[in-house]
């Protein structure tokens, strides 16, 4: 949707009329709306309140400063910088454009009267202590409010205004509403599901269900470890009890070739005393799942909908797969390996009878 911004253009007016031309004329080839007070003479309260709308409803405000202190209100205060002031009571964005050299311009364009030349000076100071520019021609200011617009505009993107026939109708607003509504419904129905099993898991294997799994492993005897032989052998275990050696690493998530390692010590360490009384006098090393087992395992748990693979955008040169545990799967995980408080001691009943 196209935007259009309302810029405020805030300065005195008879000895700055070129100036205003160039700048005008740069607001709107950056299809910006200029706004300024020589809309409206700034005679009255009545007026200074129709001016502090147009402020408020613009979306940037610049202020030109010359060599006039400009026309005054009853306290003082020249309407330029009550403009300037009031803007920057609002929070609009700002940005100040001053002369360079003040005093080169003609008589006619200066002020005359000591305490306007004081009140000038003071007010140039307020506007140096924002974002401003300096200027020396009407065409070097129109050049600088283009690029100071357009920077400003990126700085501090603002509602803008849309033509009529591109805002959504009633109806557009009601349906996109209903949207929403299905949108966030969905959502939370989607975040119920995915702490829960999947659809038509109960039918598979899982918690304290058993499962045989074949597994490899090499025995040496004596100083030539070389000469080790490899042995194949089975161990079985739970669906709970592979789980709960495998899914912490998967908290984050975890390549695929870590996960067999992890769950082949886990399995050394159910067999080893059993196996060591089987090969006396040998040392047991290099225990393996067999790839197969494993794979199984894979499936099954993906299928319990207990991990998933990993989107996470890896490096090109990284093509390895990547594993994490589901929402499901935490919960899982949490029940399995959460260490539960102790019931607390009853008290012994004492005897008081005699």
């Amino acid at each position: 949707m196209e935007k259009r911004y309302q810029v405020f253009v805030s300065s005195t007016y008879d000895d700055l009329q070129e100036e205003r031309q160039e700048v005008m004329h740069a607001l709107l080839e950056l299809e910006c709306i200029p706004s300024g007070m020589e809309l409206f003479p700034a005679a009255n309260e009545d007026q200074w309140t129709v001016i502090k709308r147009v402020i408020d409803d613009c979306d940037y405000y610049i202020v030109i400063v010359g060599g006039r202190y400009g026309s005054v209100d009853k306290d003082g205060m020249s309407y330029t910088e009550k403009e300037y002031r009031y803007a920057l009571e609002k929070g609009k964005p700002v940005i100040g454009f001053l002369h360079k050299s003040p005093g080169d311009l003609p008589a006619k364009k200066t002020e005359q009267l000591e305490d306007k030349k004081q009140r000038l000076g003071a007010f140039r100071e307020l506007v140096g202590q924002k974002l401003c520019q300096f200027w020396d021609s009407p065409a070097d200011l129109g050049s600088k409010v283009s690029r100071s617009l357009i920077k400003l505009i990126k700085q501090h993107p603002a509602v803008g205004w849309v033509r009529a026939d591109q805002v959504p109708s009633e109806d557009v607003n009601q349906e996109l509403l209903l949207l929403r509504k299905k949108i966030d419904e969905l959502q939370r129905e989607l975040a119920a599901a995915s702490t829960k099993a999947p659809s038509g898991s109960k039918e598979l294997a899982q918690g304290d269900d058993e499962f045989t799994v074949f597994f490899s492993f090499n025995t040496t005897v004596g100083p030539f470890p070389d000469e080790g032989e490899k042995h194949r052998a089975k161990c079985t275990l739970t669906w709970n009890d592979i789980f709960y050696v495998i899914s912490p690493c998967m908290i984050e998530e975890a390549p695929q070739y870590q996960l067999p390692r992890i769950l082949s010590r886990y399995i050394e360490q159910k067999t080893r005393s059993g196996l060591q009384s089987q090969f006396k006098g040998a040392d047991l090393s290099d225990f393996n799942i067999e790839t197969d087992f494993f794979d199984t395992i894979l499936v099954q748990l993906k299928a319990l909908g207990l991990i998933t693979k990993s989107g996470r955008a890896k490096s090109v040169k990284d093509t390895g797969t990547y594993w994490k545990l589901t929402p499901y799967g935490e919960t899982i995980m949490t029940q399995l390996r959460a260490i539960r408080k102790k019931a607390p001691k009853a008290n012994k009943q004492v005897d008081s009878t005699v």
